[in-house]
């Protein structure tokens, strides 16, 4: 059982996200309404997660290392609406992770509501039944959940995301 999540386990864990929004860029293109359905959102995600895969490769000793070097690859990769709000989730994350060696599951909690307040912050008008809505709904549920891992805080945060996407329009 995972007590913490350190640098090369972040890495793992954002590379497989990445591999997930790949197979399934073509769901996530045909779902996106809002602003316009110009049906490149999941494309535009899969790219700026692609940046963030690159730049966070070997070399970062610690979580807060590594999750800059991720944010800063997606910052600098970002495409479109949907990139560009990711990017700041991320970066946002990687604030909260500022100055961590290993991060646990108060840690984790705080960096995803750094990323969901900055990620709100960036956008001029936000939007409720958005990926800022999935975001903010499932990291409150995870923060009021209490999981004692990583892995149970992560399985609470996907499921509460799910729930909320099916929710959303």
């Amino acid at each position: 059982m995972v007590e913490k999540i350190n640098a090369a386990l972040l890495r793992d864990m954002f590379a497989a996200g990445a591999a997930l929004l790949e197979e399934n860029k073509a769901g996530v293109d045909a779902m996106n309404v809002f602003p316009v359905p110009d049906g490149d959102t999941g494309s535009n995600m899969l790219l700026t997660a692609l940046g963030g895969v690159e730049k966070g490769g070997d070399g970062a000793d610690t979580v807060s290392e590594a999750a800059r070097r991720i944010s800063d690859g997606m910052l600098l990769s970002a495409r479109g609406n949907s990139g560009v709000i990711l990017s700041q989730i991320f970066d946002g994350i990687a604030s909260g992770l500022s100055g961590l060696e290993t991060a646990d599951c108060p840690a984790l909690i705080r960096a995803l509501q750094c990323g969901t307040e900055q990620a709100y912050q960036a956008v001029m008008e936000p939007t409720e039944g958005t990926m800022l809505t999935v975001m903010r709904c499932a990291t409150d549920y995870a923060a009021q959940k209490g999981a004692e891992t990583p892995d149970a805080l992560c399985r609470d945060f996907l499921d509460e995301a799910r729930r909320t996407l099916e929710r959303t329009p």
